[in-house]
């Protein structure tokens, strides 16, 4: 038989043991929490840390981390539609483009607005290398620049070469 008492009592152990596992559960926690924060993100030494402060602390560098997320989500939105009007067609700026009709030749360029292109350098190549440029213009669509140059073959050598060119393609 129990006496009217022990049934209680066995009750009192049991939150107290259940309490005791409670705390040192928490303070493994605590713990774990502590040793995760950084040494740079601390304010206060680790071994003089209350349990406020630590989750002071720990919230503290949430708080950080969730800013630089935000950060860099958006540097790799900037980066990415930076490469996106980079990519015109599915090819990185710049783009050239060559057609060859018997003498005539019509050479398209496409690059970036913030990309930095020598246009006079190409007309110099082609003139150097014997063709007379009939006429060149650019035009500013969006974030590209669109760069036509039609040009004649002046010398046979150069006739012949495209022609080679265009044949082996």
């Amino acid at each position: 038989m129990r006496n009217r008492h022990g049934g209680r009592a066995d009750l009192k152990v049991e939150r107290k043991l259940a309490e005791k596992y409670r705390r040192m559960h928490m303070k493994t926690l605590y713990f774990k929490l502590s040793s995760i924060i950084p040494a740079d993100h601390r304010t206060t030494a680790k071994d003089v840390m209350t349990k406020q402060d630590n989750l002071d602390q720990a919230t503290s560098y949430i708080k950080y981390l969730r800013e630089r997320i935000e950060n860099l989500k958006q540097r790799r939105l900037v980066q990415s539609s930076t490469a996106r009007n980079e990519m015109g067609t599915g090819y990185l700026l710049p783009i050239i483009e060559v057609k060859y009709q018997d003498l005539n030749l019509e050479i398209l360029l496409i690059s970036g607005v913030n990309k930095s292109f020598m246009f006079h350098e190409v007309i110099n190549v082609l003139e150097e290398e014997g063709a007379e440029v009939i006429h060149a213009s650019f035009s500013v669509v969006g974030d590209k620049i669109y760069h036509t140059i039609h040009s004649q073959a002046i010398t046979i050598l150069l006739s012949l070469l495209f022609t080679s060119l265009d044949s082996s393609s």
